[in-house]
């Protein structure tokens, strides 16, 4: 599928001006291409604040980097006059220099900083083409208040942008059946497979359809549809290294970890569904498997501000942010002490680094063969990100993503926008990837309550 663009429709035949504010290029350094033949102009605010993004490696310093790199390709004499042409089929771009704002705004923004800055210089270029469509493209809400309030049309950036009804479809993906026949459950268990047809079924099923099949008799029954067998298979509670699933989304969940054919999963649900230690528990019940397992997570709050402070190693300074990996890990090595041969495997294999806990950051540009990889907080990524880890994926590796679309840190990301929304969506229907909603926490009772009452 093509990528989305940001809809330029109007009814002027005047090409648009769309002024970019930072954060779309921190979002995707190539955002100026997608505005078809309509011209993007930068700010030269926007230039000044990207050049204290660029030091990192961090994805806002990739693409930081990255943007900047780009822009001085395209540089010429006319970058900050008429503009330089994107491409064939692309509008131009242009550095617009600071502008102060009309005589009639002047003073509503009393503090100097680079957002009122970049909306000043977008009232001048409205001001100065009036006869042309111009917008101000930002993801910042405050921002887009302040400028719509000065009468601007502001829009946000909409490339890669998932929309709710395909989000909604994702997270309810599980085929429900009630009443079926006793018939037609005792072919399933004794089978352990049905056709289609026998729940009724008559459209083309997706690979990895889940279901929940209801026995006359109440009982519930597991399955998903196997596109090489052309059948529903059914799917059996299982255990990994004495880890064992308390619900029906958890089973279709370690189902997925331990099947060879699966080689992309993503487990959305909030925190306390049991997303990373399944995930964990699964990838070491199979480490004969790989020749290495990663759990990751990128480290949103951790910016170089908050570090440069503490006097410590970088390790000692990102170790807080990686407690919750290390306490799945614990869980699992406090259920094997019955197993101190298993236990002490595992012992070794993190001193041979072939289980290693990291930040998201440390393994930037690894090839990823013969690995599972497990990413938690993946609602962090961009898709930009997403993408580059993924294409990183070797012979025999599988890659897991766990996450809560709904409990989103890096601020230029929303739930319609983040790399694990738009993996669900160009993913969902092919068969090496299965996702799995765990709506349902499975803490301790006092923590149930306070998420009820709380």
């Amino acid at each position: 599928m093509a990528r989305k663009t940001v809809n330029t429709t109007s009814s002027n035949p005047n090409p648009a001006i769309f002024v970019l504010d930072t954060n779309i290029i921190l979002h995707d350094h190539r955002s100026m291409y997608n505005f078809q033949s309509n011209d993007v102009y930068i700010p030269i605010t926007v230039v000044e604040e990207l050049d204290k993004f660029k030091k990192g490696n961090d994805t806002l310093a990739f693409n930081a980097r990255s943007f900047i790199r780009e822009i001085d390709r395209l540089s010429n004499n006319s970058l900050f006059d008429q503009g330089v042409s994107m491409g064939p089929g692309k509008g131009k771009v242009k550095i617009e220099m600071g502008h102060p704002f009309p005589p009639e705004y002047e003073g509503a923004l009393v503090e100097d900083i680079p957002d009122h800055r970049i909306i000043s210089t977008a009232l001048w270029v409205r001001d100065h083409y009036p006869e042309r469509n111009v917008a101000l493209v930002t993801k910042d809400m405050n921002m887009r208040l302040k400028a719509r309030a000065m009468g601007l049309t502001v829009v946000d950036y909409m490339v890669d942008h998932v929309d709710q009804s395909k989000i909604d479809k994702i997270q309810k993906e599980v085929s429900t059946f009630r009443k079926v026949q006793t018939s037609v459950i005792k072919r399933l268990t004794e089978n352990d497979q049905i056709a289609p047809a026998e729940l009724g079924i008559k459209k083309k099923l997706l690979p990895n359809q889940l279901f929940k099949i209801y026995a006359e008799d109440g009982s519930l029954h597991l399955g998903r549809f196997d596109i090489g067998e052309k059948a529903i298979v059914r799917i059996t509670k299982d255990t990994a290294l004495n880890i064992s699933p308390r619900n029906e989304e958890q089973i279709f969940a370690l189902e997925a970890i331990l099947n060879p054919e699966i080689k992309l999963i993503s487990l959305t649900g909030p925190s306390g569904s049991g997303k990373t230690l399944l995930a964990l528990a699964g990838a070491l019940a199979q480490r004969s498997q790989f020749q290495q397992i990663i759990l990751a997570r990128p480290i949103i709050p951790l910016l170089e501000k908050n570090i440069v402070i503490i006097p410590e190693k970088i390790e000692n300074k990102v170790a807080p942010f990686l407690l919750p990996l290390y306490d799945n890990l614990n869980l699992i090595k406090s259920s094997l002490q019955n197993r101190p041969e298993l236990l002490s495997e595992i012992e070794q294999m993190i001193r041979d680094e072939r289980l290693i806990i990291s930040p998201l950051a440390y393994i930037r540009g690894r090839s990823l063969n013969n690995v599972c990889f497990i990413i938690d907080e993946a609602q962090n990524l961009t898709p930009h990100e997403m993408k580059t880890i993924i294409t990183r994926a070797g012979d025999n590796t599988k890659i897991i993503f766990l996450g809560d679309i709904f409990q989103i840190d890096q601020p230029y990301l929303d739930v319609h926008s983040n790399g694990l929304s738009l993996l669900g969506e160009k993913f969902f229907g092919q068969a090496v990837f299965e996702h799995i909603n765990m709506a349902r926490g499975e803490r301790s009772e006092l923590s149930k309550l306070a998420c009820k009452l709380l």
